[in-house]
């Protein structure tokens, strides 16, 4: 059936992938995004396009009042787990207070369901396979705002009756993502790279490992989730579930572009070791749709629309609020806050 959906951050990497879904399902997609990360070229064709921020409660309110939307998909994040140490503020404003505007127009508009991507950032470290039992402990603002998003939307149900979907997404990779991001998506900054002809930068020695996820199992069932009321007020994992090492990435991203790898590796920064989920729960009701593309397989596909979009010139972080501890490779790029 036909809805009236809001997707926030649709101009970004899973929000764009996530709105084309929508749109084939033959929902009527608005999409909101203040265009910091994302790129208008990635919205799909058909969707209803509003510049602005998710902070901006008036122009929330409005957006709300005006299209009467059935469904919220919010994806609008600054999602920089180990850049949130030194932006306390901005995170705060633009993952919790950003997302409780939202949350407070869904109940006042009654919304049928509000799907939110949180984060495995929430769960912290030592607690592998991480499995949605587990109590979250998040290491990192960005994933302490998360969980506080994830803590609002489950007493916004048992106070207002909104329905929610959660899902925690994990080092998602593919077409649209932000090639010139500096500080998050590992696998888009090695492909920038290589097009620029500088090395791999790796901080530490390159021993952590993460379940590297490609887009089209991820954006495929966030997008689903409406239509499966068995699913509402549920918590899912959802991604890849063979992790690997730093250094095995750099061999399969250096041959996806056809390059001979070249690595120069940094300061270790605080960041947890090794990250990967448990993902039996999203198989269940949602394995239909999830296909397991494997590492090499995504990576070549990324490779492929990368070289035709070619290097991006990404910005330095404006604005740091605390400068103690900032990594050094950060601290030559990054300007401070006025």
């Amino acid at each position: 059936m036909q809805s009236q959906v809001l997707v926030t951050g649709v101009a970004g990497f899973i929000g764009s992938h996530v709105a084309a879904h929508l749109l084939k399902q033959g929902h009527r997609v608005v999409g909101l995004d203040d265009l910091s990360g994302g790129f208008t070229d990635y919205i799909p064709a058909g969707v209803e396009f509003i510049e602005g921020s998710i902070t901006d409660v008036a122009l929330v309110k409005k957006i709300f009042a005006e299209h009467k939307f059935d469904h919220v998909f919010h994806l609008a994040a600054y999602a920089a787990e180990g850049l949130s140490h030194f932006i306390k503020h901005f995170n705060y404003t633009n993952n919790l207070l950003g997302s409780i505007n939202l949350i407070n127009a869904a109940v006042n508009h009654e919304v049928k369901c509000f799907v939110f991507t949180s984060s495995i950032a929430v769960y912290g470290r030592n607690q592998l396979p991480m499995t949605e039992e587990a109590v979250p402990q998040p290491e990192d603002p960005y994933g302490i705002a998360k969980y506080a998003v994830e803590l609002d939307l489950k007493e916004a149900h048992e106070m207002f009756g909104l329905n929610y979907v959660i899902f925690r997404p994990h080092n998602v990779y593919g077409e649209n993502q932000n090639l010139g991001d500096r500080y998050r998506n590992v696998i888009g900054i090695f492909m920038n790279q290589i097009m620029q002809n500088q090395p791999m930068t790796i901080f530490g020695d390159g021993t952590q490992t993460r379940a590297f996820s490609y887009i089209n199992d991820v954006a495929p069932v966030i997008a689903a989730s409406i239509a499966r009321p068995a699913c509402y007020n549920q918590v899912y994992n959802v991604g890849a579930d063979q992790p690997y090492s730093v250094n095995e990435l750099v061999d399969v991203v250096a041959k996806a572009m056809g390059a001979t790898p070249q690595v120069k590796k940094l300061e270790a920064r605080n960041e947890v070791a090794h990250a990967y989920s448990a993902h039996e729960k999203v198989h269940k009701h949602f394995g239909d749709l999830i296909k397991n593309v494997s590492l090499t397989d995504g990576v070549n596909r990324m490779a492929a629309w990368a070289k035709k979009a070619g290097a991006r010139q990404g910005k330095a972080f404006e604005g740091i609020e605390v400068a103690r501890n900032l990594p050094p490779a950060w601290a030559k790029l990054i300007a401070p806050a006025k």
